[in-house]
């Protein structure tokens, strides 16, 4: 798993703060110009016309709270290699609350504020200059080196040589579960209600339903054949790393924070170099593949997992 470093963390931080200090610094001065409700929204059909309204107070709030909220976020789940990302939002953001602070300066009537097609262009320069400097500040950072199951220390169970062993777990996600179960309620409410765009929300209760509640609780089990990961319910579908395939495996504890920044979420989860079962915060198997990929589950008692995994690998090298 790659972590991010503090000074990964402060570079991501940093564009935000630069921002929103400028934004303050700009709302202190302009003050005295600026009317007590501003034009926030604006119409393309009419030319840009306004045609949404916001209190100074409350835009300020909600302008400085995005970017605090968007700067959190991005510090939390930052990687070194979209760490411009971080510089190009920020840039958005703070370009595009100015051009609205800009539009409404001296304005009597913020009816007639008008903001042209044109007024995203500053936003987009300020995107492409601040996500350059962002890429430029990766340098900044050292590229981490994964860390990963498949050590020669890792967990291992004491088997002789003709002794079979295998190991079964079942978790789950009480959340998904009822989320789950939510969903499919919705498909006779949806069926029930008329016109036909109700039956939409049968369409997605069960889009939603179905594999939520597949997911929601899986048995993993470890034996000759490798790890396997299926409903506790039903045989299909069902994920599978074969013993051929295993380099090695080791144990995990992830945190909200982890599964947010390595994961993207709980569920069935796809990234670049890795793919998991996340279903809850705890211990977690992780699986070196011979590709360099990893496969995680979070499962109780993953370290018996994972020694008997990597005694099973250790005996296939030998046959």
């Amino acid at each position: 798993m790659h972590r991010a470093t503090p000074r990964l963390r402060a570079l991501a931080a940093l564009p935000f703060a630069l921002t929103l200090a400028a934004c303050l610094l700009l709302l202190a001065l302009w003050h005295d110009r600026l009317p007590d409700t501003l034009a926030t929204h604006f119409t393309a059909e009419d030319g840009g016309r306004a045609d949404g309204f916001t209190g100074r107070t409350a835009f300020a709030v909600i302008g400085l709270g995005l970017l605090l909220g968007l700067g959190t976020g991005w510090t939390v789940l930052v990687r070194r290699t979209v760490l411009w990302g971080a510089w190009a939002t920020a840039g958005l953001t703070g370009a595009m609350l100015v051009v609205v602070v800009r539009n409404n300066l001296d304005v009597t009537d913020p009816a007639q504020v008008v903001s042209p097609f044109t007024d995203l262009l500053p936003g987009a320069v300020a995107a492409a200059v601040c996500a350059v400097a962002g890429w430029a500040l990766t340098s900044l950072v050292p590229a981490a080196e994964p860390e990963g199951p498949g050590t020669a220390d890792g967990p291992r169970l004491a088997l002789g040589a003709s002794e079979v062993a295998g190991w079964s777990r079942a978790t789950g996600s009480p959340p998904l579960t009822a989320l789950a179960v939510l969903a499919l309620v919705a498909v006779p409410a949806g069926l029930l209600l008329a016109p036909w765009p109700a039956a939409l929300l049968a369409l997605l209760g069960l889009l939603v339903g179905v594999p939520g509640l597949a997911l929601a609780r899986v048995r993993v089990t470890v034996d000759r054949r490798g790890v396997t990961v299926r409903p506790s319910l039903v045989p299909r579908p069902r994920v599978r790393v074969p013993l051929d395939d295993v380099v090695g495996a080791s144990v995990r504890r992830l945190d909200t924070a982890a599964v947010l920044r390595d994961f993207g979420g709980w569920g069935y989860r796809v990234r670049p170099h890795r793919t998991g079962v996340v279903l809850h915060t705890g211990e977690t198997l992780v699986v070196r593949r011979a590709g360099g990929r990893e496969f995680a589950v979070t499962v109780p008692d993953a370290g018996t997992a994972a020694a008997l995994l990597n005694t099973l690998t250790d005996r296939r090298g030998r046959v």
